[in-house]
Parts: C-alpha cells; structure tokens; sequence
C-alpha cells in the first residue's frame, strides 16, 4: 500500500469542509506529484470551532492525529496555522492583523442587537461552514491568538519554514487586514503575490500554491 502524507489545510473565516481552495488541492495534488515518488498526498480540511481557544483543542488533536507534513492556512485560520510549531507552513492571503479588528469589534457586541447585526452580515454559506457567532467572549480572545503565533515567527526566534500568497486585488490590503507590510516584519520576503482577489482564484491555486506545496513537502522529506 502506497504511504500517505497528510497536508494539514486550516480554513479561514467562516469557511469549512467543503472551502473551494482545499477542494481544489484535494482533486489535483495527486496529479502534481513525480511518478515513482513512494507516496501520495491527502489534503485534510475539517470545520473547527470560531471560538479561538476551542479551535485549538481542536487543532491541536488533528495535528496529533494526521501527523501532518505540512500546514496550510488560509486568511485569518493562517493565524492557527502559524501557531503549529516544527512544520513547514504555506498561507494564503494572510490576515494577520484581522485579530486587531476583532478585538476592537469585541466591545461593540456588548451593545443589544449587535450581535445578532454581525451574525446576519458575516452568514456563511451552507454546507460543512464555520458557524460564526460574534459574541464579546469570542472576540476578546484574538489578540491572544495573535501574540501567540506571532511567537512562531523568524522575528521572534522561530526555525520553521514559512512561504505566503497575496493577491495583488484582495480588497482587504486596503483596510490593513491583510498586510504584506506585517508579513515582513515577522517573517521577512518569503511570498509571491499574484493577479487575484483575497480568495485564490483556481488558475493560481494549480500554477502557484499546489506546485510550491510540493515543493516543501519534497524538500522536508530530503528528497
């Protein structure tokens, strides 16, 4: 039986089971490996909880689980993703500062209906989604998020390899959310950016992010 090497793939905001890009992956990695390369690569994707400290219980368990040979993250899930200590990480359209917004959004939801108002204006789509719930408990806590993969960064002493896509539209450069600025500053000029919005679009998930994911996992396995 062929062996199996398992991608960690951590979705954003209210994505989940069924996000587009880890689907992409999932169809077509297999396609991007060497004949006669000993094994195969399973793209594992699974909803986790909104709630940043259940997450990574939740993570946490996977990451033991699958044993995975590398993490990807997507928008603000890069945050849980860089967070991982010890593996190779891939993010796409890193939002490492949406935690700052958040936490200022934390006392707004102390306010009677606000709550309910983000809760219907950030629904996610149906299906395996991220149930988002924008209570002051839940918010509060991003900042600690933040600090916390910060931690695992070349800035602060990290050893761990990290490489990032930006899209040259995503519309969320413009409020600061994501930041190639940020980026630098903690993990210096490993990134590309291409011609597309925040969500990858698939031209650039199968000519950028699949083949540079193969790319790491060969180069962690020494081959």
């Amino acid at each position: 039986m062929t062996p199996v090497r398992n991608i960690l793939y951590i979705h954003g905001m209210g994505g989940g089971g069924d996000s587009r890009i880890p689907s992409i992956l999932k169809e077509h990695i297999g396609n991007a490996l060497p004949s006669g390369c000993g094994f195969r690569l399973e793209v594992v994707v699974r909803t986790y909880s909104f709630d940043p400290c259940k997450a990574w219980g939740q993570i946490s368990s996977w990451v033991e689980e699958l044993r995975p040979v590398l993490i990807a993250g997507e928008s603000l899930g890069s945050l849980n993703a860089i967070r991982i200590c010890g593996l190779p990480h891939v993010l796409v359209s890193p939002s490492l500062n949406a935690p700052l917004y958040l936490g200022y959004l934390a006392p707004l939801t102390l306010i009677p209906g606000v709550t309910r108002l983000f809760d219907r204006i950030y629904r996610p789509k149906e299906g395996d989604r991220q149930r988002l719930h924008f209570v002051y408990g839940t918010l509060k806590k991003y900042r600690q998020l933040r600090r916390e993969a910060l931690a695992n960064s070349p800035l602060n002493g990290s050893r761990d390899s990290f490489f990032a896509f930006f899209g040259r539209r995503d519309h969320y450069r413009r409020s600061g959310i994501v930041s190639v600025r940020t980026y630098r500053k903690y993990f210096g000029t490993s990134y590309a950016l291409y011609d597309g919005t925040h969500f990858m679009e698939e031209e650039f998930v199968m000519s950028m992010l699949m083949p540079k994911i193969v790319e790491l996992v060969f180069k962690e396995s020494g081959r």
